[in-house]
């Protein structure tokens, strides 16, 4: 099992920043892939921004180049920077994790989301 909490949300102003968190119940190390997500009104969620194990990053068009994944292995936490914030950025957020198991399986984590608002 992995719980994985969220931080740092809020309303910021276009062109502003926010530093999202997910703070996870184990070592990140040991996760294959760590993701965020993020889901806006009336849409499907979508995946932003990946950080595999090996450090290897890959993001969406739509955030590449503004936002930055990242993660901090002693505090098992990993980081989602955002700058240059767009309204349409204004989702909420969902950090994931994804676990492969000996077996070949692969199970799937969910944090309870965080709201990102970008409005004047």
């Amino acid at each position: 099992q992995v719980q994985l909490v969220e931080s740092g949300g809020g309303l910021v102003q276009p062109g502003g920043s926010l530093r999202l968190s997910c703070a996870v119940s184990r070592s990140i190390l040991s996760i294959y892939k760590m993701g965020w997500y993020r889901q806006a009104p009336g849409k499907q969620r979508e995946l932003i921004a990946t950080l595999t194990s090996r450090g290897s990053t890959n993001y969406d068009d739509s955030v590449k180049g503004r936002f930055t994944i990242s993660r901090d292995n002693a505090k098992n936490t990993v980081y989602l920077q955002m700058n240059s914030l767009k309204p349409e950025d204004t989702a909420v957020y969902y950090c994931n994790a994804d676990v492969r198991l000996l077996s070949g399986a692969t199970n799937l984590y969910w944090g309870q989301g965080t709201q990102v608002t970008v409005a004047v």
